[in-house]
C-alpha cells in the first residue's frame, strides 16, 4: 500500500510538473493583440463606408491601379494657437496572392496656427506606382517630399482631370464630419510602428517584409479584417 501510494503520489508531482512546463512554453505564444485587431478592423470600417458611399467613393479605375492602400482612422488634430496631427492606422499592398496581411504605420506632422477645439479625420493614401511603394516600404517618408502627393478625384470625377494625377505617387484622401473628398496631405511624416508590428509578428519582422508577402503565413487571422475588405472592392492586379 505505501509503494502504490508512493507512485500515485511521483505520478501526480510528474503531472503537475508537465501542466506547469507546457503552461510556461505556451504563454509567450498568447499574445495580447486586441489593440491592432481593432486598427484593423477600423481602417476596414472607415474604408468600406466610404466606398459604399453612393457615387461618392473612391474611382474603381484608380483604387484597381493602386499598389498599396493606407488608411489611417479618427486621425486627432487638435491644439490651441500650436496645432498638431497624429495618428495610427494600417497599409496593405498586393501580393502574388492578393492583399498583404496589415502592416502598422504612425502618422504625424504639425502645422502652426490658430486652431481651437478638435476634429477627428479619417485618411486614405492610394500608393499609385513603384516609386511610392519603395516610399512606404522605407524606414520614414514625408508625404509630399519624399513621394510626392496629389488630392485624389471621387466618384466620377475620375476622368480627364485624374490623368494629370497619374504621376503622382500617392492619392489622398479625407472623410471628416461625414463629408469625402480629395486632400492634398502634405508634411505629414509616416513610419511603421515597430511596437504594433512586433506585437502581432514577432520581433524582427518589418513592414517592408509583411507587404512584400514574406510573412504572411505568421499573420494572425485576426488582423485580416484590412486586407480581406480590400479584396471585396478590388480583387485585380495594380498596373
Amino acid at each position: 500500500m505505501k509503494n502504490k501510494l508512493l507512485v500515485h503520489a511521483a505520478q501526480a508531482a510528474m503531472a503537475a510538473c508537465l501542466t506547469l512546463c507546457t503552461s510556461s512554453i505556451a504563454f509567450p505564444e498568447t499574445k495580447d493583440i486586441k489593440d491592432q485587431v481593432e486598427q484593423s478592423q477600423k481602417a476596414s470600417k472607415a474604408f468600406g463606408e466610404i466606398m459604399d458611399a453612393p457615387d461618392k467613393g473612391i474611382p474603381q479605375n484608380l483604387l484597381d491601379r493602386a499598389k498599396c492602400v493606407a488608411v489611417f482612422p479618427s486621425v486627432l488634430k487638435a491644439g490651441f494657437i500650436v496645432g498638431g496631427r497624429g495618428g495610427r492606422g494600417v497599409a496593405s499592398c498586393r501580393t502574388a496572392t492578393g492583399w498583404s496581411a496589415p502592416a502598422y504605420f504612425n502618422l504625424g506632422g504639425g502645422s502652426v496656427g490658430l486652431q481651437i477645439g478638435a476634429e477627428s479625420t479619417d485618411f486614405v493614401l492610394l500608393i499609385m506606382n513603384d516609386k511610392g511603394m519603395n516610399s512606404l516600404l522605407s524606414d520614414q517618408f514625408t508625404v509630399g517630399g519624399d513621394a510626392s502627393v496629389a488630392a485624389g478625384p471621387v466618384g466620377r470625377q475620375a476622368g480627364a482631370d485624374t490623368d494629370a494625377k497619374f504621376n503622382a505617387e500617392i492619392l489622398s484622401y479625407s472623410r471628416s464630419k461625414g463629408l469625402f473628398g480629395g486632400l492634398e496631405l502634405k508634411g505629414v511624416v509616416i513610419k511603421p510602428d515597430k511596437d504594433d508590428m512586433k506585437e502581432v509578428y514577432g520581433a524582427n519582422v518589418t513592414a517592408k517584409d509583411v507587404l512584400n508577402g514574406n510573412k504572411t503565413a505568421s499573420a494572425p487571422t485576426t488582423v485580416s479584417a484590412f486586407p480581406t475588405t480590400l479584396g471585396r472592392y478590388s480583387g485585380k492586379s495594380g498596373k
